[in-house]
C-alpha cells in the first residue's frame, strides 16, 4: 500500500517538474520573443522620448559692437484634434481674422483632420495654423482665449463660443534690428534655418551650434539630466556701422543723382584687408526675406561687389602699368609717342577720344587714360608676362574673402580657344576681361601695402563658449615688389592732382585712377552709350588707412567715370576720414614729426 502511494507521489512530482518547467521555458520564450519586444517598446515609450535640441543661433555684430543679427521669439500656432470640446467654427473664424489664413481651409482641416504622411497613414493629432507668428500677435490670440474662458465660466454655458485647443508653441526666430543695413552682406536665414547667402550662409554652420539628440524622460523628477546645449559662435563683424550707414546714403544719393541702374561701393583697410562698408543694389528688409524674388532676378545681383563680374575699363591700367615698372620695360619718365592709334593683332586701337597726345611720359599715359599707351605698354611686357602678372594680381581667381556667392571672374589667357593676340591691347585698359570689384579691390591692395596683396575679408572676431578669437588677416601673395608700390603710389597722386579731379579731398594726398568701359552686347558689339563707370583709390598716399572702390552701372547723367564715380568716390573718403578720425595730411605729418 505504501508502494502504491510512493509511486502516486513520485509521478505527481515529476508531473508538476515538468509542467512547471514547461511554465518557466514558456516564460523564458515570451520574454525573448518578438512580441514582447514591441509590449517593451511601447511601455517605454510612455517613460520619456526622443528630443533634439536646436542651439540658439549665434549673433552678429559690427566692429564696435552694434547687433546686426540677432534672435526673437516667434510662435508656431496649432490645434489640438485630439480635444474633443473644440469649436471648429470659432477658431477657425478667430485665426482667418488675426492669422491672415483662410476661413473653409482652417475650418475643414479642423473638423476632418487631413492624413499624416506615415506608414500605414494615420489622422493628424495636431493642426499648424501658421508657424513664425510675432509675439504681438499671439498676445491678442491669448487674451481672446483668456476672455472666452472667462465668458465660459461665468455664464456656465456649454455653447458658448470657445478656443479650446488652441496652442501656442514658442521657438526663436532670426532678427536683423537694422532691416536693410548691410543686407548684401549679412545674408538671411530662411524657414528651415539655414543661412542664404552673405555671413549667415558662409558661417551657417558655426551659427547654427551642434543639434544634440537625447532620451528625455517623462518623469518631471528627473529634469536635472536635461543635456546643455552650447549656443552657436557669435560673430562680430569688421564693419563700421556708422561708416556703412553714411555710405549706403551715398551710394542711394549717387544712384539718383547719376540714374544709373545699380552700383556698389566698398571701403577696405588695405593693411588688413578688413571691409568697412559694402554695399550694393538693391537692398532688402531682412526680417522679409521672403520679398527676395521680388527684388533680385537672379543670385549675382544679391551682391554686387563679389558675384557679379564685368569690364570694368581703365582701372585695370594700373595694374598694366605695376607690372610694367616691375619688370623693368618702363620707367615713369619713359616717352611714348602718342599718335593717336596703334596696330594690335591685325585690330586698329585707339583713345577713348579718338585723338592723338603727342609725347607723353608714364604718368601722362595713366593721367590722360591712353588707350594706346597701355596697349603699347602690354607689348612691351608680352603676352606671357602681361598674363603672367594678371595672373598674380588674382585675376580671374576668387580672392577667398569669407561671404557665399563669390564669382571668379574671367580672363582669357593665351591658348584658351577664344584668345586672340588683340586681346593683350584690350585687357591692358579693361576690356574683355570678366573682374568683380572685390577683385580689383585686392589686387590693388598690394600698391598700398608695400607690394603684398591681403585678402579681404568681413571677420573680426568670434565668440565660443565665452573665449574670444580675433581673425588674423592672410596675406594672398606678393605681385610686385615694395619700390613698384611707392612708385606708382606716387604716379597716381600726380595724376589726380595735376587732372585736378572730382575725387580729390581738400587736405588728404590721394592716389587713384577712374574707368569708363563699354558694355558689351550679347553679340560682342559695343554701343558707347552705355557704359560701366568706376573708380578705385587709396590714401592717405604716404601711409594708407582706407581704399575705395565705386562702380555705377550703366549711368544716365553722364557715360564718363570723371563725371559719375569720382564724386562719389570724394564724397565717401569726406565721411570715412571723419568716422575713422584721420586728420588731415599736415596735422598727421607734424605730430609724427614731432614724436621722431
Amino acid at each position: 500500500m505504501r508502494r502504491q502511494y510512493m509511486w502516486r507521489s513520485l509521478a505527481i512530482g515529476i508531473f508538476l517538474a515538468v509542467l512547471g518547467l514547461s511554465i518557466i521555458i514558456q516564460i523564458a520564450s515570451f520574454q525573448n520573443s518578438e512580441e514582447a519586444d514591441k509590449i517593451r517598446g511601447q511601455g517605454e515609450s510612455y517613460t520619456g522620448r526622443f528630443r533634439t535640441f536646436y542651439p540658439k543661433r549665434g549673433e552678429i555684430y559690427d566692429r564696435k559692437g552694434h547687433l546686426l543679427a540677432g534672435n526673437k521669439t516667434a510662435y508656431e500656432v496649432g490645434v489640438d484634434l485630439q480635444e474633443k470640446k473644440r469649436d471648429a467654427h470659432t477658431l477657425a473664424l478667430i485665426l482667418s481674422a488675426n492669422l491672415d489664413v483662410d476661413y473653409d481651409q482652417v475650418y475643414q482641416d479642423i473638423l476632418n483632420p487631413p492624413e499624416n504622411p506615415t506608414n500605414p497613414p494615420k489622422k493628424l493629432l495636431y493642426l499648424v495654423v501658421k508657424d513664425n507668428v510675432p509675439t504681438e500677435q499671439v498676445s491678442i490670440l491669448k487674451k481672446i482665449q483668456t476672455d472666452m474662458e472667462k465668458q465660459v465660466l461665468a455664464t456656465d454655458a456649454g455653447n458658448q463660443p470657445s478656443l479650446v485647443g488652441l496652442e501656442f508653441k514658442p521657438h526663436l526666430q532670426r532678427s536683423y534690428p537694422e532691416d536693410a543695413l548691410a543686407s548684401n552682406v549679412i545674408g538671411f536665414v530662411n524657414l528651415n534655418q539655414r543661412g542664404n547667402y552673405g555671413i549667415e550662409q558662409k558661417y551657417n554652420d558655426l551659427l547654427a551650434g551642434n543639434p544634440v539628440t537625447v532620451w528625455v524622460p517623462a518623469d518631471p523628477n528627473h529634469a536635472l539630466d536635461m543635456p546643455e546645449v552650447s549656443n552657436g559662435t557669435t560673430l562680430i563683424l569688421t564693419l563700421n556701422r556708422e561708416l556703412q550707414v553714411a555710405v549706403e546714403q551715398i551710394l542711394d544719393q549717387a544712384l539718383y543723382n547719376t540714374g544709373a541702374d545699380a552700383g556698389t561701393v566698398i571701403v577696405m583697410d588695405p593693411h588688413t584687408g578688413e571691409i568697412l562698408a559694402m554695399t550694393s543694389s538693391p537692398r532688402m528688409n531682412l526680417n522679409e526675406f521672403w520679398n527676395y524674388q521680388n527684388i533680385y532676378q537672379n543670385a549675382s545681383e544679391f551682391n554686387r561687389a563679389i558675384s557679379m563680374p564685368y569690364e570694368p575699363g581703365s582701372v585695370v591700367k594700373i595694374l598694366t602699368m605695376a607690372a610694367a615698372l616691375d619688370a623693368g620695360k618702363v620707367l615713369p619718365s619713359t616717352i611714348f609717342l602718342d599718335t593717336g592709334s596703334i596696330l594690335v593683332g591685325g585690330v586698329n586701337i585707339e583713345n577713348w577720344d579718338h585723338q592723338a597726345w603727342g609725347p607723353q611720359d608714364m604718368v601722362g599715359c595713366i593721367q590722360h587714360s591712353l588707350n594706346v599707351c597701355l596697349a603699347w605698354v602690354a607689348s612691351q611686357l608680352g603676352a606671357q608676362d602681361f598674363y603672367g602678372y594678371m595672373q598674380r594680381f588674382g585675376l580671374g581667381h576668387i580672392t577667398g574673402i569669407d561671404l557665399a556667392g563669390e564669382a571668379a571672374g574671367r580672363l582669357k589667357v593665351p591658348g584658351d580657344t577664344d584668345w586672340y593676340p588683340v586681346d593683350l591691347a584690350t585687357n591692358s585698359y579693361g576690356q574683355g576681361a570678366a573682374i568683380t570689384p572685390i577683385q580689383m579691390m585686392m589686387a590693388a591692395s598690394a600698391f598700398a601695402n608695400d607690394g603684398k596683396m591681403v585678402t579681404p575679408r568681413l571677420l573680426y572676431a568670434m565668440i565660443r563658449k565665452g573665449q574670444r578669437y580675433n581673425a588674423p588677416p592672410q596675406y594672398a601673395g606678393t605681385p610686385i615688389t615694395a619700390q613698384t608700390a611707392h612708385t606708382l603710389n606716387e604716379m597716381l597722386a600726380i595724376s589726380l592732382e595735376n587732372e585736378a579731379s572730382a575725387a580729390l579731398v581738400p587736405g588728404y594726398r590721394l592716389a587713384g585712377k577712374t574707368g569708363t568701359a563699354q558694355i558689351p552686347t550679347p553679340y560682342g558689339q559695343y554701343d558707347m552709350g552705355v557704359t560701366n563707370t568706376s573708380f578705385i583709390g587709396w590714401g592717405p598716399v604716404d601711409d594708407p588707412r582706407f581704399m575705395v572702390y565705386v562702380w555705377l552701372e550703366k549711368p544716365k547723367s553722364s557715360i564718363w567715370a570723371p563725371e559719375t564715380t569720382a564724386p562719389v568716390f570724394s564724397q565717401v573718403v569726406e565721411r570715412t576720414v571723419i568716422l575713422l578720425g584721420i586728420p588731415p595730411d599736415y596735422v598727421r605729418l607734424q605730430v609724427a614729426g614731432q614724436k621722431d
